[in-house]
């Protein structure tokens, strides 16, 4: 997800994105730990995903 995606989204919707990534994000570990994910690098992308989301949030906040 590009950064100017998600600076086009509003607070709410920063919210659920957050939480879909964090769901993702679990549900990518859990099969980690049962040897049933095959790309690793999916977890790495999801991470950066949640950094980025968070970084444009507290953007968001400072700027008010």
């Amino acid at each position: 997800m590009k950064p100017s995606e998600i600076r086009a989204k509003d607070g709410a919707q920063l919210t659920q994105e957050l939480q879909a990534l964090l769901k993702a994000q679990f549900s990518l570990r859990m099969q980690k730990a049962t040897q049933q994910l095959s790309n690793s690098s999916q977890i790495r992308k999801v991470r950066r995903d949640i950094a980025r989301v968070r970084t444009i949030m507290r953007e968001k906040v400072v700027a008010k």
